[in-house]
Parts: structure tokens; C-alpha cells; sequence
């Protein structure tokens, strides 16, 4: 019976009642409100840095550090709502009439609209989004309704993980009241994190280029998560690091793939006119850079149905592709896909051949949505993080910076591809973003072919995300150079023969 003694002694000490605690964006946003870093807050707490991101990131701490997070969390959403108040206060004899921008940063609804975070009346909107622009007006701590959405189709009934409740949903899809006055930095208010990082590995590594180099290539990803944690801070929206995916973005297998279509372009045109052609292979530059400028989903997707497209909000979409009729001298804009039948596209992929579709291009037909999954979204929500990439990548070439350079790369293309289910980033999962951000990439570079063809080139190949092969004078068409607006020669070769080719070859 002595075991049974000691489970109930076990079970009485046990609290069944925790200090509750806000959701776990909140928790973030709270300590960035007050301009606290993760290891200033872990000192006070007596625990380490990973820690703190753990729980930001959604792991529930226990016990005595419990409370004393708990404790933490509540006065500082006490200070900065007092804040908040008082430069309210400040500003409110600086309004003037309905539906123009305030002093803090919003515009004044002319009617009250549910806030995305709480779902009471608000009286300003933050792009687009109604929203109290005072937390201590926001009722987040206490369930509210859900914002109704007209129009949009009920969830279809799945075995799913339960969904946040009400009063937590918006806040939980990332979506942050934003105290007033805080702003996002311009950019030349930032410091240079890059420079001095670079700056810092020669010195440890007395100056030897090759060293120092593959040191911060090692380094890449944390220093691109610590970049983008800098580039957001004062940011109107969070960023949610881990949120609830559904199956068809996790990995059916261990080592292999979701059910998610990149649209991945590998296309040779099928034939050439009679003769011989010189053929120029173009690299496009910093091609996932560019498209970090992409629309992505603020928070948590939700599940719709129904052929709509909701150019407010961003995900991934089950289709019907169109039929393209145009594969002779035009790669197809679904990618090198051989099988027919609906799949999972992302929103890059859609928007195109939505795009395609319409009465400018006639191209195609629309695609059949059959659901989808998404959340509201904005086009900017790396815009800071690409900036201070792309200016570094940019000073770095122009003053022969080879170290700056292959850092920066590798920071850009080492994020995009470890935001899915990686062991290399645990900071951010966010599989989703990863596939619409590649995808991007895809539609960047099937926009230049469309260019080149629209201005009379002709297009050989078109490969991947950076790989254009055109004829004829490319220069009239595309800016030559390193930069992210231009284009380099990879290659020059010439193919065909008096009689044509079934497919280029090189000579």
C-alpha cells in the first residue's frame, strides 16, 4: 500500500488551480512593450534566455517561476496600459472628424466596428483592422464575442485541435493593439547589426577572411531571427512563431514532404524556329530576398470552403488548375506538375493565376477554390527585416565586401529555408510562411519571363527560382549588375540547327 500512499501524498500536493497566464504572443509583446530583452527578463526570473522564447513561444512554465512570470506579465500590461492612457489623453483634442488618420497612428471609424482583439466597439481601425488603440479599453482578458465575417462559409467539421476560444482568437492570430506612440523605427534610426557582427568576427578571427566568413555563415540563423526581432520591434502586428498548422502543412513522413505545390518552374521550350540562336542564361539576384515581399498571414489559418478568393487574407488553397494552352512558349505558372486534379497551392500561386485570368491578360481560366486555409494578412510584414538585408547586400557589393555578402546570403536563404519543420530553427515554425515565401520567389521569376516574351526576347528556359535563358537583346529589357533589380550572365551558349530543334542544345 506504500505506493499508494505516495500517489496520494503526490496528488495532495499537486495544484490543480495554476496562475493563469495571457496567450503566448502576448507574453512577447508585453516584455517588447517595455523594451526589455529575453535575457534582461531571465536574469530577474532566474532562468535562461531559451527559456523565456520557449515560453513566447507557446510552453507553459510551472511552479514558483510561474507566479513570478505571471506577476511580471500583469504589471507590465498595468504600466503600459497607463502609458497608453495618458498619451490617449494627450492626443484625443487632436482629432477632427471621422475617417482621418489621429495622432496615434490610426484612423476614427465613423461608426464603432468590433475590435479584432476583443470584439467590443472600437472607434479606430490600424490598417485596415478596428482595433482600441488604449489596452486598458481592450477587453482581451475577458472572453467577447467573435467578430462575424460576412459571407464567409462555416468551417468544415474535422478531428482537429480545440480552436482558442473567443475572447483569445484574434489575439492569438497575432493581431496586437499597438500602445500609442510607439512607432516603427525608421531605418536609419536602427543600428547596424550586420556591420558589427561582421565587424566583431574578423577581429576574433585576426582578420582571416575564409575564417570569419564561415563563422557567421554558421551562425546565419539565429542572427536572421535576432534581425527580425529587432527589424519588429514597434511593429502594428506580432509575429506568431508557432502556431496551430493543419496536417496539410506537416510532413507525411519523416523525410518527406507536405501536401503543399511550390510551383516550381523547371520548363525548356518545346521547340525552336529553324536556325541557329545564341542564347544568354540569366541569374536573377537575391531572389528570396525579393520575395520576403510577399502577402503572408498574420496568425493561426482558418479552415473555408467555397469558390472565393478574399484578397484580405493569405494562405493556402485547394484548386482546380485552369488549363494552359500557352506551354509553347510560356512556362506554365502551376510549375513542372505532370499529374491532373485539384492539389494545395499557396497564395502567390493563386493571386498569378487569378491575375492570369482576368480581362488584361486572358491567359486562362479562373481556378476552382475549393477551400482554403488562411488568416488576415499584409504584404509588409518582413518589409524592415528585407530593407536591412537587402541595404547590407547592397553596401556589401558596393564596396567589394565578399564577407558582408555570403553573410547576409546565407542569413536570407538559411531563414526561408528552415521555417518549416527544421531542427536547425526553433524559434520560428512557420511552414506555411515558408512555402508562400518560395512560391513568390517562383512568381517573381514568371513575371520576367512574361517581361521578356511581352518585349519581344525569346524564352529558352526557365529553372527553379534565379534561371532565365532568353535570346535576343536581354539588356534592353533587364538591368545588368549585382543588385536585387537586375540580372547577371550565368551563361552564353548556342543551340538549333538549319532545321529547328524539338528542344535547345548546347553547342
Amino acid at each position: 500500500m506504500s505506493d499508494f500512499h505516495a500517489i496520494d501524498a503526490l496528488l495532495a500536493s499537486a495544484s490543480s488551480d495554476q496562475v493563469p497566464l495571457p496567450p503566448a504572443e502576448e507574453r512577447r509583446w508585453l516584455r517588447e512593450g517595455l523594451h526589455l530583452s529575453r535575457p534582461q527578463l531571465a536574469h530577474a526570473l532566474g532562468v535562461g534566455a531559451s527559456t523565456v522564447g520557449g515560453w513566447e513561444s507557446g510552453r507553459e512554465p510551472s511552479g514558483e517561476v510561474r507566479e513570478k512570470y505571471a506577476y511580471f506579465l500583469e504589471g507590465a500590461r498595468t504600466k503600459l496600459a497607463a502609458s497608453a492612457a495618458a498619451e490617449v489623453s494627450a492626443g484625443a483634442s487632436g482629432l477632427e472628424g471621422a475617417g482621418r488618420a489621429d495622432d496615434a497612428g490610426g484612423e476614427v471609424l465613423p461608426v464603432p466596428e468590433p475590435c479584432v482583439l476583443c470584439g467590443q466597439p472600437a472607434r479606430h481601425q490600424v490598417e485596415g483592422f478596428p482595433q482600441h488603440l488604449d489596452p486598458a479599453e481592450c477587453g482581451t482578458t475577458a472572453p467577447a464575442p467573435e467578430p462575424v465575417r460576412p459571407h464567409e462559409p462555416a468551417p468544415r467539421k474535422e478531428s482537429r485541435p480545440p480552436a482558442p476560444a473567443a475572447g483569445q482568437s484574434r489575439a492569438a492570430h497575432g493581431v496586437k493593439v499597438v500602445p500609442v506612440g510607439r512607432r516603427a523605427q525608421a531605418a536609419s534610426d536602427t543600428p547596424d547589426l550586420i556591420g558589427s557582427t561582421v565587424a566583431a568576427a574578423l577581429d576574433e578571427h585576426a582578420g582571416d577572411v575564409e575564417a570569419a566568413t564561415a563563422a557567421l555563415v554558421k551562425r546565419a540563423i539565429p542572427d536572421a531571427m535576432a534581425l527580425l526581432d529587432h527589424t519588429r520591434k514597434g511593429g502594428r502586428y506580432d509575429v506568431v512563431a508557432h502556431p496551430w498548422l493543419p496536417d496539410i502543412l506537416r510532413k507525411q513522413t519523416a523525410r518527406g514532404a507536405d501536401q503543399i505545390w511550390e510551383a516550381r518552374p523547371k520548363w525548356t521550350r518545346p521547340q525552336l524556329p529553324a536556325g541557329r540562336h545564341e542564347v544568354t542564361a540569366l541569374d536573377i539576384n537575391g531572389a528570396y530576398l525579393s520575395a520576403l515581399k510577399t502577402h503572408l498571414p498574420l496568425g493561426q489559418l482558418e479552415h473555408s470552403t467555397g469558390n472565393h478568393h478574399d484578397r484580405r487574407r493569405a494562405g493556402v488553397h485547394l484548386i482546380t488548375p485552369p488549363a494552359w494552352d500557352h506551354d509553347a512558349y510560356l512556362p506554365n505558372p502551376l510549375g513542372s506538375r505532370d499529374e491532373p486534379g485539384p492539389l494545395w497551392v499557396t497564395e502567390p500561386t493563386l493571386r498569378l493565376l487569378l491575375r492570369l485570368s482576368g480581362p488584361k491578360y486572358g491567359l486562362c481560366e479562373p481556378p476552382q477554390i475549393h477551400e482554403s486555409w488562411t488568416s488576415g494578412a499584409t504584404e509588409s510584414l518582413l518589409e524592415k527585416f528585407r530593407i536591412a538585408l537587402k541595404d547590407a547586400r547592397d553596401r556589401a557589393i558596393a564596396e567589394d565586401d565578399e564577407v558582408t555578402l555570403e553573410y547576409v546570403k546565407a542569413m536570407y536563404s538559411k531563414f526561408v529555408s528552415t521555417m518549416g519543420e527544421s531542427n536547425y530553427n526553433r524559434e520560428l515554425y512557420r511552414a506555411d510562411w515558408m512555402h508562400l515565401i518560395r512560391s513568390q520567389a517562383f512568381v517573381n521569376l514568371w513575371w520576367k519571363a512574361h517581361r521578356a516574351y511581352d518585349e519581344g526576347l525569346m524564352v529558352v528556359r526557365a529553372m527553379g527560382t534565379d534561371e532565365l535563358h532568353v535570346t535576343g537583346d536581354w539588356r534592353a529589357v533587364f538591368p545588368e549588375g549585382r543588385g536585387v533589380t537586375e540580372v547577371k550572365v550565368k551563361d552564353v551558349y548556342t543551340v538549333g540547327t538549319e532545321q529547328g530543334l524539338a528542344g535547345p542544345t548546347e553547342t
